[in-house]
């Protein structure tokens, strides 16, 4: 029987000339394409205008790709990067932070909000998380991947070695482990949007999906490695890391969220089924 799984993936699917489709970046894209897909259900069960899709996919486009790098930049490497300004924009070497993702994305959402669909916020919020929790566990994957993000040692039968980065002990695969928790979600929020019709308490969807992906995050924390050596003298005065000490108000957030959505009256919509015109 197996007691560990040597892990040596290639992150590069293939190369065509001077351009290489890395497995990263395809699980980023296919996430964002299934994601439109099943926003566009959305708008069209309740009656949406179709013209706000292509606008709110460019909004998630930008929150999520500034709002990861600069997330890095600030929480993780502030250091160094206030030291090479110019390092900021090469993106392509790597370092995006899914905290700074996510504080990327609600910007972006208040924006489109208050610009483009003119409805409260939360009516945009609790369609859009549903679909990022998919996103999230397909990115995980691409972590997988690259061989990155993963835990410390462990003697578990499913750890990993991974050989690209030069281990020769089995770690956590804490890449996994999120992925999993990640693609759980999803299918909650599925059913919370479509059999429960949990839509019509504003904020409940959205409040579930932060405390459950920060909830998890924070505790899979404990056996994923430092990213980044400033966090070592961080965990040793607090005894938690950056990425659980950003957790914490996401958490508190996401509970506060769903007991407000919980006292207040539920919403009764009626859905046309159809785009509006």
């Amino acid at each position: 029987m197996l007691t560990f799984i040597s892990w040596n993936a290639d992150p590069i699917l293939f190369s065509l000339g001077p351009l290489s489709v890395r497995w990263y970046g395809l699980m980023f894209a296919i996430g964002f394409l299934i994601g439109y897909e099943i926003v566009s259900r959305m708008f069209k069960h309740e009656g949406a205008k179709e013209k706000w899709l292509g606008i709110l996919l460019l909004y998630l486009v930008a929150g999520t790709v500034i709002g990861a790098r600069l997330g890095h930049v600030f929480f993780y490497e502030w250091p160094y990067y206030s030291q090479h300004p110019s390092e900021i924009l090469k993106i392509w070497e790597g370092g995006l932070a899914s905290h700074g993702g996510t504080i990327g994305n609600i910007i972006s959402l208040l924006l489109f909000s208050w610009l483009v669909s003119k409805t409260p916020p939360s009516w945009v919020f609790d369609k859009v998380v549903v679909p990022v929790a998919l996103v999230a566990c397909l990115i995980r994957i691409g972590n997988l991947m690259n061989s990155e993000i993963y835990g410390g040692p462990t003697s578990l039968p499913w750890g990993f070695i991974f050989l690209r980065n030069g281990e020769t002990f089995p770690s956590h695969p804490t890449q996994i482990y999120e992925a999993g928790v990640y693609l759980i979600l999803f299918v909650i929020l599925m059913w919370m949007y479509w059999k429960k019709n949990m839509e019509e308490r504003p904020w409940f969807i959205t409040g579930f999906f932060f405390t459950w992906v920060f909830g998890f995050r924070f505790l899979i924390e404990y056996v994923k490695n430092v990213q980044v050596s400033s966090e070592l003298q961080m965990i040793a005065d607090y005894g938690i890391n950056m990425g659980q000490l950003l957790s914490i108000p996401f958490i508190l957030l996401g509970i506060f969220l769903m007991v407000y959505a919980l006292i207040k009256p539920r919403q009764h919509w009626t859905f046309p089924n159809k785009f509006s015109d």
